[in-house]
């Protein structure tokens, strides 16, 4: 069946967050307390609240998206090519230029997303944020009232999981054991906050989350038997 999808029918995608204060003594006392009532059972007793807040860009009610790189597949004659480009900079504006993106070039039915744990994190947490700032969802991302085979989503990680709901298959470790390029060479997700608030390095950020983008597309494409894209083949725009 992932044979017959047309590559130029995928929009390959990938987010990166951060905590959306920089500081938890930001946070008002009573979303203070609601932070802790949120992650108490996964710090337990090891952290406190506010030594856990470094974390917070996990959770759309506390963090905030800072980038969305998308990237699709196009022939130019005969050669296959890779396009990439990102939404950065203000939550609500990078939003909606997704979301315009979205209407306009990804709209169809045949049209699908496809994001590693895209369906744990990345489409759920796009939508949350569209709904906090006040956009109304997308077709392509909101799900309500769709039957499972109707949602317009693929997750390498869920198609490699093969069913096994409790394995859990990081990018890094499959680019790796897949022979693919890994898009962790700089830096990793544990990193980004430290990087956009401390460093203050956004296009490092940005470059970050296209090489995921383009990993995946890779991983997709060893999961057709196809060959892999060589950096030529990958545009940046």
């Amino acid at each position: 069946m992932l044979h017959k999808i047309p590559l130029e029918n995928i929009l390959f995608l990938d987010i990166e967050t951060v905590p959306e204060k920089e500081h938890f003594e930001e946070l008002s006392e009573a979303q203070q307390e609601l932070w802790s009532q949120k992650t108490e059972y996964q710090r337990k007793d090891e952290y406190t609240a506010e030594e856990f807040y470094d974390r917070a860009g996990i959770w759309a009610e506390f963090g905030k998206i800072i980038c969305i790189s998308v990237g699709y597949f196009s022939l130019k004659g005969s050669e296959r090519q890779f396009r990439t480009t990102s939404f950065y900079g203000e939550e609500k504006s990078l939003l909606t230029d997704f979301k315009n993106l979205l209407e306009s070039h990804f709209s169809q039915s045949y049209h699908l997303l496809c994001a590693h744990n895209g369906k744990e994190f990345d489409f759920p947490y796009i939508a949350r944020r569209m709904i906090i700032h006040g956009i109304s969802i997308p077709f392509k991302i909101n799900l309500f009232g769709k039957k499972p085979w109707e949602v317009p989503h693929l997750d390498t990680m869920e198609l490699w999981k093969f069913g096994d709901f409790k394995h859990y298959t990081s990018l890094k470790l499959l680019t790796s054991i897949l022979g693919i390029p890994s898009p962790k060479d700089d830096i990793d997700g544990s990193q980004v906050r430290d990087v956009f608030y401390i460093e203050k390095d956004l296009d490092r950020i940005i470059t970050y989350c296209e090489k995921d983008v383009i990993a995946t597309a890779q991983v997709l494409l060893r999961f057709r038997g196809e060959d892999l894209l060589p950096e030529a083949a990958i545009l940046h725009v």
